[in-house]
């Protein structure tokens, strides 16, 4: 049976940046659609508007019996999971993998929030980056859908240095942690890279076909 993808890409960029991870699992014999939303402007509420008509699209245009999963680079998790909390859509959603996705919110956001007010004005998007919104963002309780998360701790990103702990450059590792995860794997690439590479995409089909990531596969250099 084909996987049906829908791909998310994240703040500041288009559909483009998920093209190659769309070419990726298309290889693993996934059927994958890529939506592009509002990310840099807007904030997300907005943006989970514009997705969820594209999703009412997308569905209209399966059979009854088909369900898609809903694969999210950093800002693109956080639309996603807001759709999961509030969609009657539900039971059409197989699997979720949330990429570099700041599930406890960017501590960069927080400082640019802080110290530039007029940048966040402008980059709304932002805004809904900070910490203290996303936290209260909930997470789906749903046994049926299974969620995971790929997060990256490789820092090559200068701005990076301005983050506590292991970070990619963009997203502290530790933000990508959630109780609520079903799963989540930790690879040597940064925020930029994260969701261009072979490896990910492998993962983000196994998690879809198992429902949790080959650890141990990956140790022994999956």
């Amino acid at each position: 049976m084909t996987k049906i993808s829908v791909l998310v890409h994240g703040y500041n960029k288009n559909k483009k940046d998920m093209y190659t991870l769309g070419s990726n699992l298309e290889k693993l014999g996934h059927r994958c659609i890529i939506v592009d939303l509002p990310l840099t402007y807007k904030e997300i509420d907005y943006a989970l508007s514009v997705f969820e008509k594209n999703i009412e699209e997308i569905l209209n245009g399966l059979r009854e019996n088909e369900k898609i999963n809903l694969i999210g680079h950093s800002t693109g998790g956080l639309v996603i999971r807001k759709f999961l909390l509030n969609t009657k859509y539900i039971d059409r959603i197989n699997s979720c993998v949330l990429i570099a996705t700041p599930n406890n919110g960017s501590e960069l956001a927080d400082i640019v929030a802080k110290r530039f007010k007029l940048f966040t004005s402008t980059y709304k998007t932002l805004k809904s980056l900070r910490t203290e919104y996303v936290k209260k963002i909930g997470f789906i309780k749903n046994d049926k859908i299974k969620v995971g998360a790929i997060a990256g701790n490789k820092s090559r990103l200068l701005i990076g240095r301005f983050l506590s702990g292991d970070n990619d450059g963009r997203i502290k590792t530790s933000s990508v942690h959630h109780e609520g995860l079903s799963d989540i794997i930790i690879l040597p690439y940064g925020h930029k890279e994260i969701h261009y590479k072979w490896d990910t995409a492998k993962l983000v089909d196994a998690f879809i076909e198992k429902g949790k990531f080959p650890h141990e596969n990956l140790k022994a250099g999956y």
